[in-house]
């Protein structure tokens, strides 16, 4: 659009310099690039002609008295109301008139944002010389959000659920926002809701009757127990749902332990183990895509691998709670399957506690040989148990091992974080996410949480 003023206004230029100065090629060629860099610096505004049409016009150039050289461009103005005639000794002439579609627009001028202030004592300091500046990339929330080594997702969920023989679901008080589903009602509505979620991933806990527990847990492989009826409800439902199964006696031992008891308290190692391999293969006949051994036998993950393929279930997963500590914080997952520790009269003795199989919780070394173990024995995948105290030893087996790495965020942490936002003592929210990234962020790309609903809504709101 420019391009065009230089060329309409020298015309009118050059009528108005004396012959003197038209002969002289040198003084001409300056004077007409003069006027025509002047027209482009005089763009004026938009006006109407007869026809109500819209136009813009153009000012060029006139003397002005006070300028030491003579001649400066017009401001744009509103269009001249002088005689189209030109004067004799003045440059002014009409508006040169264009269509309003080729009119320029003159911006307003940016005016300067106020300096930020400083408390007043701020002392005045030379900036140091600081190369290195980690917070530039972290001014922005783009900036952010580019760099983020870790990203937390609905697809690193296993949702836990608990399971019984009803059809009304029942809260768990320690648990608050925790239920027993009713395995052939609650349970496929939760996994609907979890599937709309993009948790796509459970792992199922079955609260045996009290009448069908003995000393050998035989209920543990029964065809039609509950677990197994949960496994088929979940894959007729939601072929596409992964099902992880619990492989421990202590949901169906009556002494409440994961393991056969002797009358001097000691857990049968072995002897458990043989009904721990029935229990998997019972539960891969049931549709369990990961059977998940949380009874910390020593040499359980090659049995039971080794009786998966003999059944004909080489392809179903093992997920190894390699690293179960004897912790505290299971408290609440104990009052949901009424599995503490029990003992049976005066004749039998039963351990109160479970540590002659469960890890120390003093000891770190000792989960890397437990994770080596398992992964020679057949291993899909490594846990740690519970997560948030053993941020270390899930870095540990992540740097260890090439599987993947699960953490459980248990009971104890989930209800922590539960009674402190009651309280309005911590921001559910930020506090849930930031626990669930540490897990992810420490090597754990498979989260157990009882949260995995919630933070998977989270997730979608901050989408949106």
């Amino acid at each position: 659009m420019r391009d065009a003023a230089p060329a309409l206004a020298e015309p009118l230029l050059w009528m108005a310099v004396p012959r003197s100065v038209r002969n002289n090629r040198t003084l001409s060629s300056l004077l007409l690039l003069g006027g025509g860099l002047a027209a482009l610096l005089s763009w004026g505004p938009t006006t109407r002609n007869a026809g109500g049409r819209q136009m813009a016009t153009i000012n060029l150039i006139q003397p002005i008295s006070s300028s030491p050289r003579g001649f400066q461009p017009l401001v744009p103005s509103a269009p001249s109301a002088r005689s189209p005639d030109l004067i004799a000794g003045d440059f002014a002439h009409r508006p040169i008139q264009y269509p309003a579609s080729r009119a320029v627009e003159v911006r307003a001028p940016v005016t300067a944002a106020a300096a930020p202030r400083v408390p007043e004592g701020t002392p005045q300091v030379e900036p140091l010389p600081i190369r290195q500046r980690p917070r530039r990339n972290r001014r922005s929330p783009v900036a952010r959000e580019m760099f983020a080594e870790t990203v937390l997702t609905a697809a690193n969920f296993i949702w836990p659920v608990f399971v019984h023989d009803g059809e009304e679901d029942i809260p768990i008080s320690s648990m608050p926002g925790v239920s027993r589903l009713g395995v052939d009602t609650g349970l496929l509505r939760g996994v609907e809701e979890a599937v709309k979620l993009g948790v796509k991933s459970v792992v199922i806990f079955p609260k045996t009757p009290d009448e069908l527990k003995t000393p050998t847990a035989d209920e543990a492989y029964n065809p039609e127990g509950l677990a197994q009826r949960a496994i088929r409800n979940v894959k007729q439902a939601f072929p596409e749902v992964v099902v992880y199964t619990d492989i421990a006696l202590d949901p169906y031992n009556s002494l409440g332990h994961d393991g056969i008891v002797r009358s001097d308290g000691v857990i049968l190692n072995d002897e458990t183990i043989h009904q721990l391999c029935k229990q998997a293969v019972s539960q891969a006949e049931a549709g369990a895509d990961y059977v998940s051994p949380s009874d910390m036998m020593d040499g359980r993950i090659g049995a039971i691998r080794d009786a998966l393929d003999a059944a004909g279930y080489s392809n179903v997963g093992i997920m190894a709670y390699t690293a179960k500590y004897a912790s505290a914080f299971y408290g609440p997952f104990r009052e949901a399957l009424d599995s503490n520790p029990r003992g049976p009269g005066e004749d039998w003795v039963v351990p109160p506690d479970k540590k002659t199989y469960q890890q120390n919780p003093a000891n770190w070394r000792e989960a890397l040989i437990e994770a080596r173990l398992d992964e020679e024995e057949g291993a899909d995948i490594l846990m740690v148990k519970p997560g948030m105290p053993y941020l270390d030893i899930i870095k540990g087996l992540h740097d260890q091992s090439n599987l993947p790495i699960a953490a459980y965020h248990v009971s104890g942490e989930y209800a922590m974080l539960k009674a402190a936002a009651l309280n309005g003592w911590l921001d559910e929210k930020a506090a849930v996410m930031e626990a669930l990234l540490s897990l992810k962020r420490a090597g754990a790309t498979v989260i157990l949480t009882y949260y995995a609903l919630q933070a998977a809504k989270w997730l979608k709101e901050d989408e949106a």
